[in-house]
């Protein structure tokens, strides 16, 4: 075929064929940007509170049990409800607790707790409301744009990785906490607009009226029926589980690079790097309709990138190893997440989806405590190197007993999206048998 092989730079098709995407990509985007500046607020706050690393830790907690608890349950509420309804209330919500740090911060709060609970009841809207939110793409964009949608997602988010911090060091150094937050309020706003003029997204089968169903049964064990599922799924926690690197970023600063803060630095950046620049040439891999072969082979390479890292001994030979283990998550979460939600059929997506971001979401936390311990015991180098090729051999095995994820193989051009009017009215896209 002419055009094969050639590097393609980002694939702005979603942006250019359905409006809907466009003002959801906008939204998240600008949410992003906000939410990585409310971070950096509620942690420097909860250092001047408490000046414990007790305390900040305690911010894990505030967001990790909500993330995984309602997470859960609102891959349930997305598989009953008009999907847009969902978001749109629990984006409500993420206001209203936004609203409420914004108030905290005027009043001078001194009582951590009160911080930690308004962090707990944002994070436990939007993870109500994200098994919801990651459908909207393969119901608003034809089969073989999907990939592309969530392609141009990562890259906003790892540049909202990379801005955001950034930006939030300025507004607290010129204007103190009241202002990030309220920058936070503004870009949640900006996001519910956008909510707001999406299509209705009912489930398949519900009521026209109501928008209401009673959800299939077997929602989340469909993930274990479906070989292209579990062996996705599967793939993506061997490499979090076993090769999560940031825990150990620290120590191996300490020991090989004198523990300049600023090398740390360098560390995140670099990920955040290689992801963004993948993102920005992601068209080639979007392309590719062999998603579950790419998704193994960059899973493989983001393993052997962390294994070379850990006996990097140069700067810039570590600071490549990060980059390329940044640029082989991004093409994995984006053919993962494309797979996923292709595979699913509409009536299971919310659970499906619920599944998918409670692995996203606990695989890394638990990686990350496993190199710890692990380094605790032997050393950070070993760690790395150990977590890296355990990852690949785990990933290999995933390959070796999946056949049908080898060969699965993204859906035609001719695909169209499920919301009617929108970029195209023909048959669902990903309706699996």
């Amino acid at each position: 075929m002419r055009g094969r092989g050639r590097v393609r730079f980002l694939d702005t098709r979603p942006l250019r064929s359905s409006q809907s995407f466009r003002d959801l990509w906008l939204g998240t985007s600008v949410s992003q940007l906000g939410g990585q500046i409310a971070n950096v607020a509620v942690l420097a706050q909860v250092w001047d509170l408490t000046g414990s690393p007790v305390g900040t830790g305690a911010i894990g907690l505030a967001t990790g049990l909500p993330m995984v608890l309602f997470g859960l349950l609102g891959g349930t509420l997305a598989d009953t409800v008009d999907r847009r309804a969902v978001v749109r209330a629990t984006t409500a919500g993420q206001l209203l607790a936004a609203a409420g740090l914004c108030a905290q911060a005027l009043a001078d709060n001194r009582n951590v707790l009160l911080l930690l609970a308004l962090v707990a009841m944002g994070t436990s809207c939007g993870a109500l409301g994200a098994p919801a939110r990651r459908t909207f793409p393969v119901r608003l964009l034809p089969g073989d744009q999907v990939a592309a949608g969530l392609a141009l997602t990562n890259v906003s988010f790892q540049a909202a990785m990379l801005a955001g911090p950034a930006m939030a060091g300025l507004i607290i150094a010129r204007w103190d906490f009241p202002a990030a937050y309220a920058a936070q309020a503004v870009a949640v706003a900006v996001s519910m607009l956008a909510v707001i003029r999406l299509p209705a997204m009912r489930p398949e089968g519900a009521d026209a009226a109501g928008g209401r169903r009673r959800p299939e049964r077997g929602g989340r064990r469909i993930v274990l029926r479906r070989p292209t599922l579990w062996g996705s799924m599967a793939t993506d926690l061997s490499a979090t589980l076993l090769a999560m690197p940031i825990a150990l970023f620290p120590l191996v600063n300490e020991i090989r690079f004198g523990g300049d803060p600023q090398t740390l630095g360098l560390f995140l950046s670099a990920v955040a790097v290689g992801g963004i620049t993948a993102g920005l040439l992601s068209g080639t891999v979007t392309r590719w309709r062999r998603s579950g072969l790419v998704q193994l082979s960059a899973a493989g390479v983001w393993g052997l990138a962390l294994a070379c890292f850990g006996l990097a001994g140069p700067l810039w030979l570590a600071l490549g190893c990060l980059a390329v283990a940044g640029a082989a998550d991004t093409v994995s979460v984006v053919t993962r997440s494309a797979l996923v939600q292709l595979e699913t059929p509409d009536a299971y997506r919310g659970r499906v989806s619920s599944v998918e971001h409670v692995i996203g979401v606990a695989g890394p936390e638990l990686g990350n405590l496993r190199g710890g311990l692990l380094a605790s015991a032997t050393s950070a180098p070993f760690s790395l190197v150990f977590g890296g090729l355990s990852a690949i051999l785990a990933i290999a095995a995933v390959a070796a007993t999946n056949a049908p994820l080898r060969a699965y193989r993204m859906p035609p051009a001719a695909a169209k999206p499920t919301v009617p009017g929108v970029a195209g009215t023909a048959a669902a896209a990903g309706q699996v048998p």
